[in-house]
């Protein structure tokens, strides 16, 4: 009886080991007309690429909408603005990634933007609504900012060198900017308190120039409080500037900025509280210019 009982334990481990090999080897699954819900995280980039890339040429909001529906994100702007992200940091193709950020902006405003015109000079279909409107960031909700319409109000700049202004009208997108050099340390050169009713309330407002004060894409800039820290990169609205980046502060937190691990960390940063109309208060703003040493 006992040798019988390992016959059958051995004869059960060689079945169990030639199933084996005839299902990974012999006749291993294939996966034919499956769903886009069941590919791989790569893949899912690869396609959401490409219905970017769609977009950029048709402008069809609707379409982009059924095609990135297939993938079953639970946010489909998040996972756009994450793949730009992580696209971006890994020096991927600018237009490539131009084209997924600015189907992710046209998603979360809800208004496809038009073609090109002839010379380049994008328009919006439904000019009620601007065309630069807000990228979320994937990591947190507060990185999340609509696009600043003006800048009109009077900051007083704590540095010699002036912040330039961000204007809502979308300008053509400039030729491609140098990005940073690893190791290249970053100073701040400007401050400024932005109080704009018309501006998102805690906007803070990031511009980085390399050494000869021109735009930089593709820069990182790290934000952290306490007990949080949030990774942003420049060069996700090119509709504004190449060296742009935005971040929403929340009232009463101290906030500590960085770029790129290169640079002195500048503490202490804290939205100002602005005097509004019929004796109210809102939440101002902060420009910060950071150039390449």
């Amino acid at each position: 009886m006992k040798r019988d009982g390992w016959m059958w334990l051995l004869a059960l481990l060689a079945g169990f080991g030639l199933g084996l090999v005839y299902a990974w080897m012999v006749a291993p699954v294939r996966y034919v007309n499956t769903v886009p819900t069941t590919l791989r995280s790569d893949f899912k980039d690869q396609f959401r690429a490409a219905i970017a890339a769609s977009y950029s040429a048709t402008h069809n909001l609707d379409r982009a909408k059924a095609r990135l529906a297939l993938l079953g994100d639970a946010d489909p702007v998040q996972a756009l603005t994450a793949q730009a992200q992580r696209m971006l940091a890994s020096g991927a193709s600018f237009d490539s990634i131009r084209q997924v950020a600015a189907l992710a902006s046209d998603l979360k405003s809800g208004v496809a933007s038009a073609l090109p015109t002839a010379t380049g000079t994008p328009t919006a279909i439904a000019p009620a609504i601007s065309p630069a409107a807000a990228i979320e960031t994937a990591t947190a909700p507060t990185s999340a900012s609509e696009t600043p319409t003006a800048v009109n109000g009077s900051p007083t700049a704590v540095a010699s060198t002036s912040a330039p202004q961000i204007f809502d009208t979308p300008t053509p997108r400039p030729t491609y900017t140098p990005t940073s050099t690893p190791g290249a340390p970053f100073k701040l050169v400007s401050q400024e308190s932005i109080c704009n009713p018309d501006l998102t309330d805690g906007l803070m407002q990031i511009t980085t120039l390399d050494s000869t004060r021109h735009q930089m894409a593709g820069v990182e800039i790290i934000i952290t409080w306490s007990g949080g820290e949030e990774h942003i990169f420049t060069g996700l609205k090119p509709e504004i500037a190449n060296g742009y980046a935005d971040y929403i502060m929340q009232s009463g937190v101290s906030y500590t900025v960085r770029i790129d691990d290169s640079g002195s960390p500048v503490p202490n940063l804290a939205a100002p509280t602005c005097p509004g109309a019929n004796n109210q208060t809102y939440l101002g703003g902060l420009h910060l210019t950071f150039q390449e040493q």
